[in-house]
């Protein structure tokens, strides 16, 4: 299924049996099967969710459920990286900011108090959102509710938190994407995919911008996406409803409101030409990626879709695997996924050279086995395989009352509702073998192909990698 990472989602149907609320929800519940969905009659949790809106606009969505001693807290802002208008890296930096104390919290105390009571805490940031996320015993609630409205309203934003945290960011950015093959390889895939559209930039930013975003900036940021009317606090698990409401209008009705929420006016520009580009690194090997555009999340060719990348690339008894790793064996692995967010998708894959294997002999080995499928088609077993693991995976990925949060503040945000699981697995079990071949052929045509391939550096006799790139050998290792 598409990327969670962070923030994937699908569209939806109807489900003749419902799925049990103890396979969906609670901790230290079993996983389900493929036989459990069959078999199990159940009620979806949502149907008991409790939704509400302050007078500053802040939504509010509890679910109650006292089957575990443990309450999932999330807060989250309907800004990402996508929002970032001037200095990319602004929403990331944010992410950080919020744990470095405010008027009457010292810096890390958040945390360290969390932490103390046996808690959990953490955040992160994507195209689209940023979450701020606890899980807790009961007890801790009400802590937790303060805490949080504290460093929304009265958040630390001064030079000497925004140089720390800056310093901070940039060694992330230096051992996550900078150091690393595959994180130059997909970053600048996206670059090469969304010529135009914000998701064309990593959610950690340019190193440029994060280098040189003032205390000015980040302080428009903050008071323009943390506004009340632009965040939604969901919580999930062992808490009294009417009591935690109360907590929460005290605590968050003194956020202030926006005037407005601008958002990023630019679109995708329509693809006319297949586009390439090469990035030259010390990898072990050469390394592939390749991404086309895609609907984005709640389409109706969604499911198709994902279920397109299941049977070309989820496992190793997938087409791109079978066939580049086991048959040919031509490349160490090859995999990829359908990637939805609110604004567009994009389906991507990658792989990694054999040593001795030049990239074209994979590159040619890897589309052949996609225009297969568009030209050809798949199977009926095919098919019916994928929709099992997918629907077995998607009710997996609810199973505690923070995976649970995360599920309703997700689609609260994307599409203002929950969907209902019944719902998602009927789509999922509508998808036919025709429906596959035609998403594929109509979305990873070859003119729509987006390549960059990662290439090593050819050493000189005196072994030094900064020499030329081994271009004539397109990546290969002899």
């Amino acid at each position: 299924m598409a990327a969670s990472i962070p923030v994937t989602l699908v569209a939806v149907v109807t489900l003749g049996t419902v799925l049990c609320v103890a396979i969906v929800f609670g901790l230290g519940v079993r996983s389900a099967s493929a036989e459990d969905l069959g078999r199990t009659t159940i009620r979806d949790p949502i149907e008991r969710l409790f939704e509400t809106q302050l007078d500053n606009g802040l939504r509010v969505v509890l679910l109650e459920d006292h089957r575990t001693p443990v309450v999932a807290v999330q807060i989250w802002v309907d800004a990402g990286s996508s929002d970032e208008s001037f200095y990319t890296g602004t929403a990331h930096l944010f992410e950080h900011m919020m744990f470095k104390g405010s008027k009457n919290i010292g810096e890390e105390v958040h945390a360290q108090l969390i932490n103390e009571r046996g808690g959990r805490i953490n955040a992160y940031t994507s195209h689209d959102v940023t979450v701020y996320h606890e899980d807790v015993t009961a007890e801790s609630l009400p802590l937790v509710i303060d805490l949080e409205a504290e460093r929304f309203l009265n958040l630390d934003i001064s030079e000497s938190t925004l140089d720390s945290e800056r310093e901070v960011v940039l060694e992330e950015r230096r051992l996550r994407t900078e150091d690393t093959p595959d994180g130059r390889g997909f970053e600048a895939l996206t670059a090469l995919v969304w010529k135009a559209h914000p998701y064309r930039w990593p959610v950690i930013g340019w190193r440029s911008d994060v280098e040189q975003v003032t205390v000015e900036a980040c302080q428009s940021f903050f008071d323009t996406y943390y506004a009340a009317n632009n965040l939604t606090v969901v919580i999930v698990g062992d808490f009294e409803t009417a009591s935690t409401m109360k907590q929460i209008e005290r605590a968050f009705g003194r956020l202030p409101t926006a005037d407005s929420i601008p958002r990023n006016p630019t679109t995708v520009v329509p693809q006319h030409g297949a586009r390439r580009s090469d990035v030259y690194f010390d990898a072990k090997i050469p390394l592939l990626f390749a991404g086309w555009h895609a609907p984005p999340t709640g389409h109706a060719d969604g499911e198709a879709l994902d279920l397109a990348s299941q049977i070309l690339s989820g496992g190793r008894s997938s087409r791109l695997y079978r066939s580049l790793v086991y048959e040919h064996e031509k490349a160490l692995y090859a995999h990829g996924s359908y990637w939805e967010f609110k604004d567009a998708g994009m389906f991507y894959a990658s792989a990694g050279a054999r040593p001795g294997v030049s990239l074209d002999e994979v590159e040619a080995l890897f589309m052949a086995e996609i225009d297969r499928v568009g030209s050809e088609g798949v199977s009926e077993e095919e098919v019916a395989r994928a929709r099992r693991q997918m629907e077995v995976s998607l009710v997996n990925r609810f199973v505690t009352n923070h995976s649970m949060a995360s599920r309703i503040g997700r689609e609260i945000v994307a599409f203002g509702r929950v969907r209902p699981l019944s719902e998602r697995i009927e789509a999922i079990r509508a998808v036919t073998p025709a429906d596959v071949q035609r998403v594929v052929a109509a979305y990873l045509k070859p003119e729509f192909r987006s390549i960059v391939r990662v290439i090593p550096r050819e050493p000189d006799r005196s072994g030094n990698t900064e020499s030329k790139p081994a271009a004539a050998r397109v990546g290969g290792i002899r």
